[in-house]
């Protein structure tokens, strides 16, 4: 029988896609999420639809800071794995809110770990960010020397895989830090960059680009990236840092100029100032997980472009 799994997150883009090959791979689910308003949480609903609809999947509507609800959670569904990606996204909130990420992404991942300890959980995934290597030497590699991160968001982050070390070392948790970049695809945050080229070229609009449009981005398809979180789970390891990418960097107008392909429209654009918190460019080596996991991105950028694009129209 397939163990009991507690997904933090998992009405979100990432979540539900990770609930649903869960669930067909014939795990006990169990999700949590608190729908919370940082956008339309009916887009969430949707996401946990087909989920809701399998035998094997709880929805669990809360909040990860509510310590006696976890508690309660592991104790009545015998958790024995925990994927932790529930947090606040987006590096410019960050800056506006740095308090509500503090206590979002760094004491929920506390609550989290401490779940772990108390209930001997045989693996622990924590969703980390490429955004902790703030303006390193690209590409990036887990064994990199992180100096400064660029927004509270990324030191956040960080914060979070320090104390996944710590508690591993206290108490010997199996743990896997997962740094995912850029991740795109069906369901993908309405507040992320191809979303909102999307939107703004297939309706006509100004197509606001921060800089001058060559700070490049490592996209990596949905379909990958739960392709790194199932090998994780399954991977016999003590406590492991890995990339989680597609090792190609694209520049923000190469990005537009495959939207406008896919979408047969043109973008009209308007350069607009560099936001602080930005970094000019990430991609990841994930020479790593390849060794460790097997892992191996699939989906080249068109591609996943053009299934998010087509289930963008269906959706609009």
């Amino acid at each position: 029988m397939k163990s009991n799994i507690l997904v933090t997150g998992s009405a979100g883009f990432i979540g539900s896609h990770l609930c649903e090959r869960l669930l067909q791979l014939g795990y006990n689910v169990i999700g949590l999420d608190n729908f919370r308003d940082n956008y339309d949480p009916l887009i969430k609903r949707e996401n946990v639809h087909s989920a809701l609809e399998h035998p094997s999947y709880k929805l669990v509507e809360g909040n990860i800071l509510d310590a006696d609800l976890v508690d309660r959670l592991m104790k009545q569904h015998n958790i024995d794995i925990l994927v932790h990606l529930a947090a606040l996204a987006g590096v410019r909130n960050s800056i506006l809110t740095p308090l509500d990420y503090v206590d979002t992404d760094i004491k929920g991942t506390v609550i989290m770990l401490e779940a772990c300890r108390k209930y001997g959980v045989s693996k622990f995934i924590f969703a980390s960010s490429s955004s902790v290597y703030g303006n390193g030497t690209v590409p990036f590699r887990e064994s990199n020397n992180l100096i400064c991160q660029a927004s509270p968001y990324a030191a956040a982050k960080y914060s979070g895989e320090l104390l996944c070390k710590t508690w591993h070392q206290l108490y010997s948790i199996p743990t896997v830090c997962l740094r995912f970049f850029t991740v795109y695809g069906p369901r993908q945050r309405p507040d992320m960059a191809i979303h909102i080229f999307t939107k703004a070229i297939s309706r006509g609009l100004e197509v606001g680009i921060y800089g001058d449009g060559s700070s490049s981005r490592d996209y990596t398809y949905i379909d990958d990236v739960v392709d790194g979180i199932v090998a994780s789970i399954d991977c016999k390891c003590a406590f492991e840092l890995l990339n989680i990418g597609n090792s190609n960097a694209v520049d923000v107008l190469t990005l537009v100029r495959i939207i406008e392909s896919k979408l047969q429209r043109q973008a009209h654009l308007r350069f607009l100032p560099q936001q602080p918190g930005d970094v000019p460019k990430t991609l990841a080596n994930i020479s790593k997980a390849a060794n460790l996991l097997g892992y191996s991105p699939k989906v080249k950028l068109e591609d996943g472009i053009e299934r998010f694009i087509s289930w963008y129209r269906l959706k609009n």
